[in-house]
């Protein structure tokens, strides 16, 4: 049986959010799916999202909201594609049917519709469904985490921001997981750039949850913004204790760590945690999560000189998998990453040309319109920069870099592509692509100054081209 602190049908219809089954023990298991999701954490006491997904499947096979909730986390998790797995698929319809044969609350109804659009690849419709829940039921945390993720995918930041903003003040602070708001709410003004605002309200989350790691996560951020590298690492280090048993999330938050020592060019101590810490999960888990961070970082170290042996080809077996998902823009960027570091140029190509030919014919999945506007074009120029071609690099990536956003992800995920640009420059014949260069660098120093990486891109470009 379920811990008695989980909510059961009563509890939750005490609270205005009904769910359409009659079984107790399925209530408390939704609750603890939900509360190991908002946590980044699998509880093993209640057997992890796995142990709890089957569970609530046994408790009432009938239930709606357990097949919102279980299929929802598979396909937010972006490691398989409903378009080839037939298994995720057939769940999502399953969901439907099962909705549709029954007398359901219409805020249940519009989860159902939600993350049908989701699983389509109609990530904004989702959102905006998910937000017409949260007008009727500010306090509805699964449609506010699900927009907040789907969000992050879409690259929307204001919408992460005040798709919280506007529920806060209708939520109690005895209301079961409020504190975990401010994190969520810390992490869309961080994405704004109220970088001291975001940094109070994550405080504030941490004094009445020290593991919250969402929370964590967003300063992580803010003092990667401010280059307050020190004060990051001092950071993290002092609370790793309470984030690291958030094992969902805990490899990102040790790829920020890594990316302050990248920052400040201490490189051994990078590859130490990319072994330790964030590939070893990697390897473990096959998150996607883990395979971009693992990628990214990888990704940087060569573009600072540093060798990183035969670590490409091992992540290749992580992401080689995946090569025709094409669940998200951001994956794809980062798989291609993989397999051009590993110099497996089947896979590279393989993966160029389904993206062009879903790009063709994107229909309504907006994942795949956005790889025509902007993720083909980005695939490419890493592909020339890749060959040595740094000119048609710059040419291909200069005209849509303010478009990168649409690639999903955080300002710091993304960075990794002004990077790319700024040694592609770097490393042009062209004059102007040098001079360009240095204008991308004065700009870099202006939105993050006092960053020693900017520093060391600056002098690099002033001793080739004096």
């Amino acid at each position: 049986m379920m811990a008695s602190s989980f909510r059961d049908c009563k509890a939750w219809s005490a609270e205005g959010l009904p769910l359409s089954t009659s079984s107790n023990e399925a209530c408390k298991l939704y609750d603890a799916i939900l509360t190991q999701y908002v946590k980044w954490r699998n509880d093993e006491t209640m057997g992890g999202f796995e142990g709890c997904m089957s569970a609530i499947q046994a408790a009432d096979p009938n239930f709606v909201m357990g097949h919102v909730i279980s299929t929802g986390l598979e396909l937010l998790s972006t490691g398989s594609s409903p378009r080839l797995n037939e298994g995720l698929a057939g769940a999502v319809r399953r969901m439907v049917e099962l909705a549709n044969s029954q007398v359901l609350a219409p805020r249940e109804r519009l989860h159902v519709a939600a993350m049908e659009h989701y699983s389509h690849g109609r990530f904004t419709k989702a959102c905006e469904v998910w937000e017409d829940i949260l007008v009727e039921h500010p306090t509805d945390l699964l449609a506010l985490k699900f927009s907040h993720d789907g969000y992050f995918y879409i690259g929307a930041q204001a919408h992460i921001r005040d798709s919280v903003a506007r529920v806060l003040p209708h939520w109690k602070a005895d209301m079961p997981l409020f504190s975990y708001l401010k994190g969520m709410y810390s992490f869309g003004l961080m994405e704004t750039r109220a970088y001291d605002q975001a940094e109070k309200v994550a405080m504030e989350a941490l004094a009445l949850a020290p593991d919250d790691t969402w929370s964590v996560h967003a300063i992580a951020h803010v003092y990667e913004m401010k280059g307050e590298v020190d004060k990051g690492l001092k950071f993290l280090e002092t609370r790793e204790k309470d984030w690291q048993v958030c094992d969902v999330l805990a490899s990102h938050n040790y790829w920020h760590w890594a990316l302050y020592f990248i920052e400040k060019g201490q490189y051994e101590a990078a590859l130490q945690i990319f072994d330790s810490q964030v590939f070893s999960r990697c390897k473990k888990t096959g998150s996607m999560l883990e395979a971009v961070d693992a990628s990214s970082m990888l990704c940087r170290l060569e573009m600072e000189g540093v060798c990183v042996g035969d670590r490409w080809r091992e992540l290749l077996q992580v992401t080689k998998p995946h090569s025709d998902d094409h669940v998200t823009m951001f994956n794809d960027l980062h798989f291609l990453m993989t397999s051009l570091g590993a110099k497996d140029s089947g896979t590279s190509r393989r993966l160029l040309e389904g993206l062009q030919e879903l790009a063709k014919e994107p229909g309504d999945n907006q994942q795949h319109q956005r790889a025509g506007t902007v993720g083909v074009s980005m695939c490419q120029a890493m592909m020339e920069y890749d060959q040595g071609h740094y000119d048609r690099s710059v040419e291909l990536l200069y005209p849509i870099r303010y478009r990168v956003l649409d690639i999903g992800g955080s300002d710091a995920q993304r960075d990794v592509f002004n990077q790319l640009l700024i040694h592609a420059t770097i490393k042009s014949e062209n004059k102007h692509h040098q001079k360009l260069g240095r204008c991308l660098l004065m700009e870099r120093d202006a939105m993050r100054p006092n960053s020693l990486l900017t520093d060391r891109l600056m002098k690099r470009a002033l001793a080739l081209h004096s």
